[in-house]
């Protein structure tokens, strides 16, 4: 892969806005993103959608289209054949063990984790009701 001089890209990417998330069941999906700490602020019925938000502004979409899968696998990570896609959101957390502790008492598998990740990260994984894998990073202080 070639080094290019990213002062020549075409725009500046600031931020990430949000994350898409397809689910197969409403309800549960709401139910489980509010207990993470989401909150719905906009409804999209056209587009079999919403927004959710964080606390602290962290945004994500639910798309709620998606066709119910016997044992919630994940397409992009359970199979034998890696298919190129998003494969999961990794969101930033204050306290990982509060987490974890949290993850632990309301019966939520935690799927890998934690563990450090390369030398700025403490790693989590857990995944929704749908097989969607959710990662959560506490950063490490001078890393």
């Amino acid at each position: 892969m070639e080094n290019r001089d990213l002062s020549k890209a075409p725009i500046r990417l600031l931020a990430y806005d949000h994350i898409g998330i397809r689910v197969s069941n409403k309800q549960q999906a709401l139910h489980f993103y509010t207990a993470l700490g989401f909150i719905q602020t906009a409804d999209f019925p056209d587009y079999e959608a919403n927004e959710m938000m964080s606390h602290d502004g962290v945004r994500i979409n639910l798309i709620f289209n998606a066709a119910k899968m016997l044992q919630a696998k994940n397409i992009l990570l359970d199979q034998a054949i890696k298919l190129p896609g998003i494969t999961h959101p990794a969101f930033i957390v204050d306290d990982l063990k509060i987490l974890e502790k949290w993850l632990i008492d309301q019966e939520i598998r935690i799927t890998e984790g934690p563990k450090p990740i390369g030398p700025r990260r403490i790693a989590l994984f857990i995944r929704d009701p749908d097989g969607n894998v959710l990662e959560f990073n506490q950063l490490i202080e001078n890393a």
